[in-house]
């Protein structure tokens, strides 16, 4: 496996951040890969910029920031309009369609689900909504199994969250595949 980078990018207090922590667990951890994460945001507690990169590759990893992002998920116009421009060729460009409206031109996939409402309506907790995001990262970018990140979704998070967080990682993994087939069709 070559070098693969994500960006997960969004406001403080999204989660964000540790989206991007389970999805390094889980590429590091659970699948015996190389992975770096790597975060940053505003100077504001909510509500600034953030964003959290991690990068995945079969052999060492030289450079622990995202050069040429293949998968960037928006969860703010802001995050979107600051970063679709480091989507490669061919890369994928995931927002949350309601708070994400006005969608860069680019030469990459645009895959638009409703993340937070996802987490509102169909788990029932609208702050699980960066597990639903990370749920259909992995659905759409494929560079992890569902399966390993799944358990570092549950291997990192409190025990009384367990299910609500594996409702919430696997609606945005089975919402993601529907909508990504729905593009290449």
């Amino acid at each position: 496996m070559s070098r693969y980078e994500l960006r997960f990018s969004g406001a403080g207090g999204q989660g964000l951040i540790t989206a991007g922590i389970i999805m390094a667990k889980a590429a590091s951890i659970y699948e015996g890969k190389q992975a770096v994460q790597s975060q940053s945001y505003g100077p504001e507690a909510r509500g600034g910029a953030a964003k959290s990169e991690v990068i995945i590759s079969g052999d060492s990893i030289d450079y622990p920031k995202v050069t040429q992002c293949d998968a960037l998920l928006a969860l703010t116009q802001k995050a979107c309009d600051r970063y679709a421009a480091e989507i490669k060729d061919g890369g994928i460009l995931l927002v949350d369609s309601d708070l994400v409206k006005n969608l860069p031109e680019g030469n990459y996939r645009k895959i638009a689900l409703p993340i937070l409402n996802i987490a509102r309506s169909d788990v029932g907790r609208a702050i699980v909504a960066n597990i639903v995001a990370l749920g259909a990262m992995v659905a759409i970018t494929g560079v992890v199994s569902r399966e390993n990140v799944e358990k570092a979704v549950l291997s990192s998070l409190p025990e009384p969250f367990l299910e609500l967080n594996r409702k919430a990682f696997n609606k945005g993994f089975d919402r993601a595949r529907e909508a990504y087939e729905e593009t290449t069709h």
